[in-house]
């Protein structure tokens, strides 16, 4: 009976071995983003280092973005996605883009970078403000983005007819250089590659909301918060942009490994300088700004890193 309690135990623990072995050997997809947006470059540096760092395999897939992102973390599809806290707070109550579903498998990680939105456009189009959108054609990245999702409810609570494209922000930045859009709106961490693209190669500019117009978002979309593009974050930009943004996160399901989980959350936040180098967007993924996250539950494994840090994560986060 010992030996058949023993046979049982060992092959239990064999095929244990067996499943993590295999899921080591399969590796990690991370869901990222199109490309010309800082998802996709991000993305690509963080899989990096986590393959640098944890000897497992990371790989990325290009996604639309942080909608789909959600639902392919959600549905296993993924191990990890990225996505945006206004994206993922729709998802999480089931309103807006997630039309009364709720996508409550998704538990935060580490925070990423504020996402700022913001506008080019070329010299040649004569547009200097948002209201003179009015009537234009804009492209605003991937439907299933952020940005895809929110400039139409922007320029909804504005009261602007604005006719809107959506594709990949590099096809964006070749669609306003070839006059086929009036405008590029995008949000993404700064800087954007395609805005750095367009600009290398024509004169453009760049403008923002007023304060009213702040203020107006901000009353019609809670979740939207403050947010700055700095002087010289591209060379055409001679001053600070007022603006507003949302915050981005890292998502892995609820039944992501927890061992996985703290060893990926711990890799990324101490090794920051590395992802600074990568993209400069990374000088926020800092573990101060965690508490950007005000109703995703972390992961248990983030809230074990979290904690030896000394921070305790409050209990409706999952602390």
């Amino acid at each position: 009976m010992i030996h058949r309690i023993l046979t049982a135990a060992t092959l239990a623990a064999g095929l244990a071995f067996a499943g993590a072995a295999s899921a080591q050997q399969k590796g990690i997809t991370l869901g990222t983003a199109s490309v010309g947006g800082t998802y996709f470059i991000y993305g690509g540096v963080v899989a990096s280092l986590l393959t640098e760092k944890l000897g497992v395999n990371v790989s990325t897939q290009q996604t639309q973005g942080p909608n789909q992102n959600v639902i392919l973390t959600d549905s296993k599809q993924v191990e990890l996605g990225m996505t945006t806290m206004g994206i993922a707070y729709q998802a999480w109550t089931g309103t807006g883009w997630a039309k009364g579903k709720k996508y409550d498998n998704i538990r935060a990680l580490f925070p990423m970078y504020d996402t700022p939105f913001h506008f080019i456009t070329t010299e040649k189009s004569g547009i200097k403000s948002v209201a003179e959108l009015n009537g234009k054609t804009v492209g605003v990245g991937p439907r299933a983005g952020t940005c895809g999702t929110y400039f139409p409810l922007m320029f909804k609570s504005l009261g602007l007819n604005v006719t809107i494209r959506f594709g990949g922000a590099s096809d964006m930045g070749g669609q306003l250089g070839d006059g086929l859009i009036d405008a590029f709106p995008f949000c993404a961490g700064l800087p954007i590659a395609g805005y750095s693209e367009i600009e290398a190669q024509r004169p453009v500019r760049f403008f923002t909301y007023t304060d009213a117009q702040i203020a107006t978002l901000k009353r019609d979309m809670p979740e939207l918060s403050d947010a700055v593009i700095p002087k010289g974050t591209y060379k055409s930009l001679n001053e600070d942009h007022k603006t507003v943004g949302v915050y981005n996160f890292f998502i892995v399901h609820k039944d992501f490994d927890a061992d996985m989980a703290y060893k990926i959350t711990k890799a990324v936040l101490e090794n920051n300088e590395a992802l600074v180098k990568g993209h400069a967007s990374a000088k926020e993924t800092l573990i101060q700004n965690w508490n950007r996250n005000a109703f995703m539950p972390f992961h248990p494994g983030a809230v074990k890193y979290y904690k030896e840090k000394g921070i305790a994560i409050p209990a409706k986060l999952g602390g």
